[in-house]
């Protein structure tokens, strides 16, 4: 790789001379450029080998000279058909990726060197350039050996593209020869012999604008000044982005702070920060809300409306309660009597029962609502907050407390509320059943099922009546109407004889009650309107407080927990931290933050010098007064200044 450096003279003799610097050997400057191309030969033989080997591995070279313009060319190697030497097989392939690599570069200008003794159709210089520029404008044809034509022959239908056109054309030089090289020819010699060339030449002599080193050099100047000013505009933009980016990383690890005055206030900032976003990722104001799935507040009211009420809704208080076991608690609540109406207090322990299962799933949503908080924490964390571990890791535990703090008064007011609901059975709510509409309903599905009477049915509803807000429901004596008047007939007979059993010797033996009692498996009719009637009264108690159970658990848990957390969340910080003597603890910054600063505000400064050496660029371009090649106080100093590329 050759950098040309256009160095203008101030005078001095010592000023003039021109000087080689190789990059692998900083600061040793070469004046003989013999001694130059001895070096590039031992630098390709050090890296290559010395038997035509070829390496990937640059060798760079930068020319100070009064007599360049500016610009760096890259000398690549020519298309190895037949390995030789150290060469491995696939040399071909090897030398072409390598040429593609760099020429397909969209930066770089392609010089497609062709000897003027060969076939222009068939030169594999220009064939690679097609491939890598198929529409032709970055790519200069160069024509060489111009001064060892066969006689009567010329190269002026290549110069002028008739062959093979190019948009940008062709120039022709005439090189020294390895003759001139062995005899350490000058180049100034070189030039004059190559002036003097076409000059005299009677084709090449009304071709003076394409023939000549110095019209390449001029050529390629004015590509590169085309060039530099097309992209100027995007590449300022390029490194304002790139500015952008490293005032955001400069802000992320922020400044150095020393005072204790300093240390308060970047620390009650923080605390501050941290509250306001936890607060906006709850309230849904937060600017890096999700758009792809629910976040913050919106996962809590998730939890309460899609989670809560809809599993509470689909609870039935009677599936875990099966006919006999209302049967069982209706004929153990009636004690040693055969109870005349249908007994309250089975249906009192039932419902207390159904009540109290309310309790687990309204504490659990509780417990989601707080692994909630708990992530919203932290995502709300600040980025400053990341350069301070230790800072970090006291406002998670501060945090962390301060969630489980607030679940104990949630947890209390949610378990009081369930035990309001048991501890008082309002049968005299507008919403409840009553005793009579239940009657009534319980008749109607005996009827639908008909599995009893018509005679029966129309007894029960003669005789299941009252008031709806009386203790045992409206549901009066039917024992008098059961029994048959062949049944009272033969309790008189029993009457009449019992003074005769009286005489007779206890001769019946009674069985030993069992440890377990049941009731019979036949259900009596009685016992059927019992169930159905238990049934309904206790759907229609347990829906009025599941809906306030509904109500009630998310305004706790809301008030309690995270109300409270968004209320006094500020002053749980600034009372744990908001310490003077913890301020150089909890504000102690990592190793790789302090390096990372460092690296920033270096690329910043180099970018601030870019910018203002473009805009100085710039400037110069947009002068009247300007010409088309650039000085080096300008051109060397732009960061990724577009390279002119040699294929040879």
């Amino acid at each position: 790789m050759l950098m040309l450096q256009n160095r203008p003279p101030r005078g001095d003799s010592d000023d003039a001379r021109e000087w080689g610097e190789f990059r692998h050997l900083p600061g040793k400057r070469f004046y003989d450029f013999s001694k130059i191309r001895q070096e590039i030969q031992d630098e390709t033989e050090r890296g290559a080998g010395f038997n035509k080997g070829v390496s990937e591995k640059q060798i760079r070279l930068m020319i100070s000279s009064p007599n360049v313009l500016n610009m760096t060319l890259i000398d690549l190697p020519g298309i190895t058909k037949v390995p030789v030497g150290d060469q491995p097989t696939d040399i071909e392939a090897r030398v072409k990726k390598m040429i593609m690599s760099h020429i397909k570069q969209e930066n770089c200008i392609i010089l497609a060197v062709t000897p003027a003794n060969s076939d222009l159709a068939n030169s594999d210089a220009l064939q690679m350039a097609r491939d890598a520029d198929p529409a032709g404008t970055r790519t200069i044809g160069v024509i060489t050996k111009l001064d060892i034509m066969d006689r009567g022959t010329n190269a002026c239908n290549f110069l002028l593209g008739n062959i093979v056109p190019l948009s940008l054309g062709y120039v022709g030089v005439v090189n020294r020869s390895q003759e001139d090289l062995n005899q350490n020819r000058s180049i100034s010699e070189a030039l004059a012999y190559e002036d003097q060339f076409f000059h005299d030449h009677p084709v090449y002599h009304g071709l003076s604008d394409c023939c000549g080193v110095p019209q390449l050099a001029k050529k390629l100047n004015q590509i590169l000044e085309h060039h530099i000013r097309m992209v100027l505009p995007s590449l300022k933009d390029e490194l304002n982005c790139h500015m952008i980016a490293v005032v955001k990383e400069l802000q992320t690890s922020g400044e150095v702070v020393e005072s204790k005055v300093e240390q308060g206030a970047v620390l009650l900032s923080i605390l501050k920060k941290y509250c306001e976003a936890f607060s906006a990722l709850v309230d849904g104001k937060s600017q890096e809300m999700s758009t792809r799935e629910l976040s913050g507040g919106a996962r809590i009211h998730y939890i309460f409306q899609s989670i809560f009420v809809k599993s509470l809704e689909e609870v039935d208080p009677c599936e875990a309660l099966t006919d006999e076991d209302i049967r069982m608690a209706i004929q153990n609540a009636n004690g040693p009597r055969n109870a005349l109406f249908v007994p309250e207090v089975p249906f009192q322990i039932l419902v207390r029962r159904q009540i109290h299962r309310l309790l687990d799933p309204s504490l659990q949503c509780l417990r989601y609502v707080h692994a909630e908080l708990l992530k919203m924490s932290h995502a709300c964390e600040a980025p400053e907050v990341q350069r301070f571990p230790v800072l970090r890791r006291k406002l998670e535990d501060v945090m962390g407390k301060f969630l489980r703090d607030g679940i104990k008064p949630a947890e209390r007011m949610i378990g009081n509320m369930i035990e309001m609901e048991k501890g008082y059975i309002n049968s005299s709510h507008p919403n409840f059943i009553g005793g009579s509409k239940a009657v009534e309903l319980a008749v109607q599905q005996l009827r639908s099922s008909q599995v009893y009477s018509t005679i029966y049915s129309q007894t029960v509803a003669c005789n299941f009546t009252g008031n709806a807000y009386s203790r045992t429901w409206g549901i009066s004596s039917i024992i008098g109407k059961w029994a048959s008047p062949n049944d009272r007939s033969a309790n008189t007979a029993l009457g009449e004889t019992f003074h005769d059993m009286e005489l007779l010797p206890s001769m019946i033996q009674l069985r030993d009650p069992p440890p377990i009692l049941k009731p019979l498996e036949t259900q009596t009719e009685r016992e059927a309107v019992e169930v159905i009637v238990t049934k309904l009264l206790l759907r229609s108690y347990y829906d009025i407080v599941r809906k306030n159970v509904q109500d009630f658990v998310p305004k706790a848990i809301m008030h309690f927990l995270v109300n409270h957390t968004k209320r006094d969340l500020l002053n749980a910080f600034v009372q744990k931290l908001y310490r003077e003597n913890l301020f150089k603890e909890m504000l102690r910054e990592q190793d790789d933050v302090i390096l990372k600063r460092k690296r920033s505000q270096e690329m910043f400064c180099v970018l601030q010098q870019a910018i203002q050496a473009i805009d100085e660029v710039d400037s110069e371009m947009s002068s009247p007064n300007s010409n088309s090649s650039f000085s080096a106080d300008t051109t060397m100093r732009l960061p990724r200044t577009p390279s002119h590329h040699s294929h040879v």
